[in-house]
């Protein structure tokens, strides 16, 4: 990234941007229980909620979904609030609209079964890779879950190894764990 790449996200991220009306895409971040996520909004939904380093995100959303970014809380509060309860065991469900822009074709296909996964509950790789007819892809859905744009809203925390070993995740093993547990802790009713 350059240095006048690197302004331009400074100034379209600061709290005193002014456009000439809404951004495109509403770009921010949500700072919780995981640690820190950069949140992108489109009109079709969220399209990143992503543990990359916010240039990345940015980056990326810039190349792949459009360049008029910035802030926009009418748009990113709704998903900070969603996260709040989610985190503090009182959302199973996300309801803002999932936008799969960043994702692959295959990948779309792998995330959209990884959100049928039910809350408080695993399934495995090989399950999905089955489930999308596609039953030796295990290194091809494990990267797809890796890629994951959108970590938390879309469960990719859901996914364990068959072993039932945890396996990697973009937030950190502990992130995983940490996600998992309160998953169970709500569904256990404590």
């Amino acid at each position: 990234m350059s240095s006048s790449d690197l302004d331009a996200l400074l100034r379209v991220t600061s709290s005193t941007y002014k456009g000439e009306g809404p951004p495109d895409i509403a770009f921010g971040t949500y700072d919780g229980a995981v640690g820190r996520l950069i949140l992108a909004v489109t009109a079709k939904g969220i399209a990143a909620c992503s543990f990359e380093a916010e240039n990345t995100v940015y980056e990326r959303v810039a190349k792949e979904v459009g360049t008029f970014i910035g802030p926009d809380a009418r748009r990113l509060d709704p998903v900070r609030r969603e996260l709040d309860a989610y985190f503090s065991g009182r959302l199973r469900t996300f309801t803002t609209p999932v936008d799969l822009a960043l994702a692959t074709p295959f990948a779309r296909t792998v995330l959209q079964k990884t959100m049928a996964v039910p809350y408080g509950t695993t399934t495995t790789y090989e399950a999905i890779g089955t489930s999308i007819g596609r039953p030796r892809a295990l290194r091809a859905v494990g990267n797809a879950v890796g890629a994951n744009p959108v970590c938390v809203v879309v469960p990719c925390h859901r996914v364990v190894r068959e072993d039932g070993d945890l396996g990697d995740y973009a937030g950190g093993v502990a992130a995983k764990q940490h996600l998992l547990n309160v998953e169970r802790r709500v569904s256990a009713g404590r």
